[in-house]
């Protein structure tokens, strides 16, 4: 597997992705250098706090060979058009290095946060993906731009606003997918699928594989061309003293994906659909501090990798490695003692390839 990191940096809990010490602006083309430094094949950057686009222009500066993608940003917030042009610059300024991944957000967020009107979010990916690459077709063969679909149609190009033609145009566009629809929707248009950290591999196996590789014989693509990328959840540390402070953490962690609806079938295949069921009556009563007490010892050791530094790589190549191109691991680096013992790591986890059938 090819090994990720996720930005922010700073330090990092290992098993929950978040800084203790938050990443400033200013620092991220350094932390970006500094993550081509120790072996990584690429650095990704979610939408949250900052904007995307915008910390990977900075880490573009210091950067050479490594890869740069958004996992995730928001979609449906931003036009076609607006993304294409993000997606473009980035491209022209990492000489071809970028990936962009793209992610829906649930009604809630974009009713509420985002204050737009919601419409089932597979049909409308697909129709965002599609009207975004007649964007970049314009751009590069200098043709009309024309794209009618249920939820765009563009039909104005001006000379102001055309960009023009670019060295590396087939910019790969990855869709984050969890239930069958959205993973149909990766197989049939998108060059990568992002899988939610709640997947298991039973999950992935039983539930993803056929979805995608119904969407993909769509458009008479095969499944396994394209790129299955994940940030699974992962308890790690460098002893077994500290790992138990991880779990525990990791476990609440569990907890709040148990809660979720969104997230309810990767339990469902498990047959936890009632555990998930009392974990979502206590969100609601805002009862949080209940919740890590249903994830059950079995269900959190499927859900998440756990293990010392010196096994996690192994772990997860023999749970994930016949099943995903590029995996997302972090774990905290603040002298070169633990670069070293990191890089190690990324090295076990790209000794793993792909087997897929």
């Amino acid at each position: 597997m090819k090994s990720e990191t996720l930005l922010p940096l700073g330090k990092l809990d290992p098993g929950l992705r978040e800084p203790e010490t938050p990443l400033q602006v200013s620092e991220v083309a350094s932390a970006a250098k500094q993550v081509e430094d120790i072996g990584y094949d690429a650095l990704v950057v979610e939408e949250t706090k900052d904007d995307p686009y915008q910390l990977l222009a900075l880490a573009s500066t210091t950067t050479n060979t490594l890869s740069l993608g958004t996992s995730v940003a928001m979609a449906f917030p931003r036009s076609p058009t607006i993304t294409a042009m993000s997606a473009w610059t980035l491209q022209k300024a990492s000489s071809g290095r970028f990936t962009l991944g793209l992610g829906s957000q649930v009604r809630g967020h974009i009713r509420r946060r985002y204050g737009m009107e919601w419409s089932p979010p597979a049909a409308w990916m697909r129709d965002y993906v599609l009207a975004m690459r007649s964007v970049w077709q314009c751009w590069q063969e200098r043709t009309p731009l024309e794209y009618s679909g249920e939820h765009y149609k563009l039909d104005l190009m001006v000379p102001l606003f055309d960009p023009g033609p670019i060295d590396n145009p087939n910019i790969p566009v990855h869709i984050a997918a969890i239930n069958p629809n959205m993973c149909a929707v990766a197989g049939e248009v998108a060059d990568g699928i992002r899988l939610h950290p709640v997947c298991s591999p039973k999950y992935i196996r039983e539930i993803m594989i056929p979805a995608v590789t119904k969407g993909a014989s769509r458009n008479n693509k095969k499944q396994e061309n394209l790129d299955w990328c994940m940030k699974p959840l992962v308890a790690t540390a460098p002893d077994q003293l500290k790992l138990e402070k991880v779990m525990h953490t990791v476990r609440a962690r569990v907890g709040f994906y148990l809660s979720t609806p969104a997230y309810r079938a990767a339990f469902d295949v498990h047959g936890w659909t009632e555990d998930a069921e009392r974990a979502t009556a206590l969100a609601k009563e805002q009862r949080w501090e209940e919740i890590p007490d249903l994830v059950h010892d079995e269900m959190f050791h499927t859900i998440a990798t756990i293990g010392i530094y010196d096994e996690i790589g192994s772990l997860l190549n023999e749970r994930f490695g016949s099943l995903i191109d590029k995996i997302e691991f972090s774990v905290p680096v603040n002298n070169s003692d633990e670069a070293d013992e990191l890089a190690s790591i990324l090295r076990t986890l790209r000794s793993s390839d792909p087997l897929r059938n």
